[in-house]
């Protein structure tokens, strides 16, 4: 269960980086295909992409480096909600596409938390 949790949350963490890095820099490309991407701030992207960065840090170092740990299952927990605020958006503003990958990032994250809390704690 310890591998399977490790491959996820280094899976999860990429996704939350490379997503938020692109919701940071590159929401010009988003804003062409998804409408929410338009319809809401700009500055509210940046900060969910900025929040999405840190989780996905959160998902790896404290487990790796032995350093508070808990805060693994926290920050999965925190992208689950994330996620599903986000998928939320997408919901509202009928941009079903991006839905999939933002429902499947909370299934992920809160399987983690979950996994990281109850199931194989540090």
């Amino acid at each position: 269960m310890n591998i399977l949790l490790w491959v996820l949350q280094i899976a999860l963490a990429w996704l939350c980086i490379a997503g938020g890095i692109f919701q940071i820099f590159k929401i010009e490309q988003l804003q062409k295909n998804v409408s929410s991407m338009r319809e809401l701030p700009r500055g509210l992207w940046a900060f969910l992409g900025a929040f999405g960065c840190l989780a996905g840090l959160g998902l790896i170092l404290p487990g790796a480096a032995n350093v508070l740990p808990m805060l693994t299952p926290i920050a999965a927990a925190a992208v689950a909600i994330e996620s599903v605020l986000i998928s939320s958006f997408y919901i509202y503003y009928r941009d079903f596409s991006p839905l999939t990958y933002s429902l499947a990032m909370t299934v992920i994250a809160a399987f983690i938390s979950y996994g990281r809390f109850v199931l194989k704690p540090f």
